[in-house]
């Protein structure tokens, strides 16, 4: 039974999140469905990381099973076919080792978080930003951001309803840099935890505002705890940009 790496770009407004739920329509779904409408075959797809509701992504990539040997390009047409009008497209596709785990083979993950930065409203940019219109200081929150690199507890930047087994995790890289009228900032690590990035960057837009310091996050970290922790951005400005193996 052929397994297919499938690399994704959807838009997640119209989406509970990547899981199949009973309480609206997912990613999961809608690709699932895709399929089985191409070779009527009953599939579950399983993908490198689960987003939020309203998460987007450039670069999410997913594995299925299909029971007949189709070529790549033929999977990727029919599947982008069947998954119209919804806001997800196959990048790519490709026939992948039997070995091959999207969640399990991943080594890195990257995530992009886009805040415009400036009085007037996004636009064309709606629904994919989040609009602070007060001047954030980038080169402070970007100095702050070294505080939460590296291998740490971070109970206080994940979700209440977190469900995994350990709060810790490697940061690898949490980058931040102004372009023009925006900020953004990037996170690098092989895993996270739920609302872990979101957490971070809401804690970050708290030092851009002059808030906190870079001892107030790091105090933040230290205590272990959620309600020190900071906002938590909303979902709509984060992407999942790439997934590395």
């Amino acid at each position: 039974m052929p397994r297919y790496k499938l690399t994704l770009e959807y838009d997640g407004r119209d989406f509970v999140g990547w899981q199949r739920q009973d309480n609206g329509p997912s990613v999961q779904q809608a690709l699932e469905t895709a399929i089985h409408r191409f070779c009527r075959e009953t599939v579950t797809v399983v993908a490198a990381g689960r987003t939020d509701a309203g998460v987007h992504a450039l670069g999410q990539v997913a594995h299925v099973d299909l029971a007949a040997g189709w070529p790549a390009r033929t999977v990727q047409n029919a599947v982008n076919f069947h998954l119209k009008p919804a806001a997800v497209a196959v990048v790519s596709a490709e026939v992948a080792d039997p070995a091959f785990h999207a969640r399990f083979s991943a080594r890195a993950r990257t995530y992009r978080y886009r805040i415009v930065n400036r009085p007037a409203p996004p636009v064309l940019e709606r629904g994919r930003v989040w609009w602070v219109p007060r001047r954030l200081d980038a080169a402070a929150m970007a100095e702050a951001a070294t505080v939460l690199i590296g291998r740490h507890d971070f109970t206080s930047f994940r979700a209440a309803i977190c469900q995994a087994k350990s709060p810790l995790r490697t940061l690898d890289r949490l980058a931040v840099r102004r372009r023009d009228d925006a900020i953004e900032i990037e996170a690098e690590a092989r895993s996270f935890l739920h609302h872990q990035v979101r957490n971070m960057v809401g804690a970050l837009k708290w030092v851009g505002e002059g808030r906190w310091t870079a001892a107030h996050l790091a105090a933040a970290l230290a205590a272990r705890n959620r309600a020190h922790g900071g906002p938590t951005a909303p979902a709509e400005g984060l992407v999942l940009v790439a997934v590395t193996y």
